[in-house]
């Protein structure tokens, strides 16, 4: 397959930068087989039915983007770099992190970030392009300094229209977050808000939890021309045993297994490799392209992917190559909104 299979024109006026305000005022695109309907998120328990099952992933974003200076000593005197960071991901020595750091080249190995009064960073090593930072708290200190100094890691095509401020804390959040690990959000979910989950529970939908820490990678663009050369990034996930349980009981039952988002797809399809869905824990490297085999999914909850992206990718897996195309043309064609702040689609394959 060629990465031109996968890319589309989109008119830059439908990119979102803020999300709908409520949650569930977003529209959304229902494709259900061959059939395209329009409406609006709140309308989810429409399309809903006593005994389906939606996965959502309990990740929690932290603020990762950090800005700070560098301070040094030259022949004219004290000067002073600022520095860009953005987290990635913690590694086993306690406070150390890879992180991004633009500009790299104006930090040496061993000098010092400060990012606030209370937070500062040691650049240890690099590799890669990558950065290792030795912060100089660790647990909740750093957690209650790291909320203060920094900000939501908003995606590349929404930091590059506005700056990330305190409503995002909020917006680029699920309102279920409980495992801080994330520098990206499982942004299907944000559609969500408490009310509309209480409602879809109550008609007899059931609800699982797994984690997966979303990580920058899943911006990273695709740069080959043959798809199956491409290197996925990995990502951390977890599924109990009680969500394998929860799910293999459902589709025993003969009920929908629906994830919310990609994220979640990704982590159940991944736990099911083997056949059968059972309780996993680890790094999922796991790339969904055409031809793929779900065993576990039966429909998909998502927001509107960029072009030539391993996202489109995956739900022209889900639901045909063909289809998806004529999807995304009817959403450009009726002013959807686009990526991580823009509307949803509820996306079932014709069985």
């Amino acid at each position: 397959m060629k990465l031109s299979e996968f890319d589309f024109d989109l008119p830059e006026d439908l990119i979102a930068v803020r999300p709908a305000q409520p949650r569930s005022a977003a529209r959304m695109l229902i494709a259900d087989g061959d059939a395209t309907h329009d409406a609006h998120f709140r309308d989810l328990p429409d399309w809903l039915r006593a005994g389906d099952r939606l996965v959502l992933n309990d990740t929690r974003v932290i603020p990762a983007r950090l800005s700070g200076l560098r301070h040094r000593e030259s022949g004219q005197g004290p000067v002073a770099a600022r520095i860009e960071v953005t987290l990635l991901e913690p590694q086993a020595q306690a406070g150390v992190w890879s992180a991004l750091v633009k500009p790299l080249r104006k930090l040496k190995i061993g000098e010092r970030i400060v990012f606030s009064d209370a937070l500062c960073a040691t650049l240890k090593d690099t590799a890669d392009g990558q950065a290792f930072l030795e912060f100089n708290l660790t647990g909740d200190d750093f957690d209650t300094a790291l909320n203060a100094a920094g900000a939501m890691p908003l995606p590349p095509y929404i930091a590059a229209k506005r700056a990330a401020d305190a409503r995002d804390h909020t917006d680029y959040q699920t309102v279920w977050a409980r495992n801080k690990g994330a520098v990206a959000a499982p942004t299907a979910s944000l559609h969500f808000d408490l009310p509309l989950l209480e409602q879809v529970s109550r008609m007899g939908v059931e609800i699982t939890y797994v984690t997966l820490h979303v990580g920058a990678g899943t911006f990273l663009p695709v740069k080959v021309d043959d798809v199956a050369d491409h290197k996925m990034h990995s990502e951390w996930g977890q599924v109990s045993a009680q969500a394998a349980a929860e799910i293999a009981q459902t589709k025993a039952a003969g009920g929908r297994v629906i994830p919310v988002g990609t994220t979640a797809l990704r982590l159940v399809e991944t736990a099911a490799r083997g056949g059968t869905i059972t309780a996993w824990e680890g790094d999922t490297d796991i790339f969904i392209t055409p031809g793929f085999q779900f065993r576990v999914t039966d429909a998909l909850m998502t927001n509107f992917h960029l072009p030539r992206s391993t996202l489109m990718m995956l739900v022209s897996a889900l639901m045909g190559q063909d289809r998806l195309r004529g999807i995304y043309a009817h959403a450009i064609t009726n002013k959807y909104r686009f990526f991580s702040y823009g509307d949803a689609s509820l996306l079932i394959p014709a069985r």
